[in-house]
């Protein structure tokens, strides 16, 4: 699933580390979620949302792959 974290942290201006302490996690998870190494849980999701005001469709991009259900 892709993201559109790195792009909205960074208009907030913050750094990973403002943006985990602002969803009380580690530096780390950022990361990894910016890379899109791993999809967050639905609880981070809804905190994720929040900070940013938006819908979490308007941040995790889900795009279903063409060998889905095969």
């Amino acid at each position: 699933m892709n993201n559109r974290l790195e792009e909205l942290r960074t208009k907030k201006g913050w750094t990973q580390q403002e943006m985990a302490d602002q969803l009380s996690v580690s530096r780390q998870t950022i990361i990894s979620l910016e890379q899109e190494r791993y999809n967050p849980s639905l609880l981070l999701a809804f905190r994720i949302s929040s900070v940013f005001g938006l819908a979490i469709e308007e941040i995790f991009l889900y795009k279903e792959t063409s060998d889905h259900g095969k």
